[in-house]
Parts: C-alpha cells; sequence; structure tokens
C-alpha cells in the first residue's frame, strides 16, 4: 500500500504545482523568489535531466515505462516491513509517471525549480527520483554495512602464541 501511496502522491503533487506554473508563467518567465539563490522559471524540457537528449521523446517514454514497470513488480516483490525501500521506490514511480504524463501529453517536461546556484532547472518529479534513488542507495549502504559487520562478527579470531 505505501509504494501505491508514495506513487499516487507524487504523481498528484508534481500534476498540481506543474499546472500551476502552466497557468500562471509563460515559458522563460521567471519569479525572484529568494533573489540570486532561488527563482520560479517555466521551462519546457524537451530532454531528459540537463536538456540531455533532446528530441529523443521515445527513449524517455519507454525508460518510464519500464521504471514503472520495475516499482509495480518491486511492490510485490519488497516484503512489507522494507518501509524505507517501498517508500523509495513509490517516490521513483511517482516522479517517473509525473513526467511521463508530460512527454504524452505536451512532448515536453514541466520545469520551474530554478537554483541559481545550479546552471539547470527542474521540477517536482525530478526531486522525488533523486530523493528516491539516494533513499535506495542508503538503504544498500547499510545492509552492506551490516552484512560486513555479521561476517567480521562470524570470523575466528587468531591468537598470537
Amino acid at each position: 500500500m505505501l509504494v501505491w501511496l508514495a506513487m499516487i502522491g507524487v504523481w498528484v503533487i508534481d500534476r498540481l504545482l506543474k499546472v500551476l506554473i502552466q497557468t500562471n508563467f509563460i515559458p522563460g518567465e521567471s519569479l525572484k523568489v529568494i533573489p540570486k539563490v532561488f527563482h520560479l522559471t517555466f521551462v519546457l524540457n524537451p530532454g531528459a535531466a540537463f536538456g540531455l537528449m533532446a528530441g529523443q521523446t521515445w527513449v524517455f517514454v519507454v525508460t518510464a515505462f519500464l521504471v514503472v514497470g520495475g516499482v509495480i513488480y518491486g511492490q510485490f516483490r519488497i516484503p512489507h516491513k522494507e518501509v524505507l525501500m517501498r517508500l523509495a521506490i513509490g517516490m521513483i514511480g511517482g516522479g517517473a509517471l509525473g513526467n511521463l504524463y508530460d512527454r504524452l501529453m505536451i512532448g515536453r517536461v514541466v520545469d520551474y525549480l530554478d537554483f541559481q546556484i545550479w546552471p539547470y532547472v527542474f521540477n517536482f518529479a525530478d526531486s522525488m527520483i533523486v530523493i528516491g534513488v539516494g533513499l535506495l542507495m542508503l538503504r544498500l549502504y547499510w545492509d552492506e554495512k551490516a552484512r560486513k559487520k555479521q561476517e567480521d562478527e562470524l570470523k575466528p579470531t587468531s591468537t598470537q602464541e
């Protein structure tokens, strides 16, 4: 259930934010929220992150379908007690759905989060994908650390004569 709630929640929040941007800004328009730090800038991104592979919409559509399919598959495979992992894949799936919706409906992704220390504009869906992947990496790190600790505890100690 957590995977579905996270995925749908991320998608709904992403849609609402993008609709607000699309109805209140014209492409290229920017609003200084914190001057020289954070602006809201409406950009229609034809590519992937950082505008890479512009015009390759079919690649991103196929990738998004594969990611969402993987999330749906994973939600049945990951134990219910693995809350962090289930939340993470839900966030990734919701982010993928958010950007997939844009690609299918308007052919480009609506971006609007513009941190002036970073030369790229992104959106809530992108953020959820990155945070979800970060949580998965953190979980894998913790698992590996626990495994190594367990192996070290099981190793016979050598005694010096």
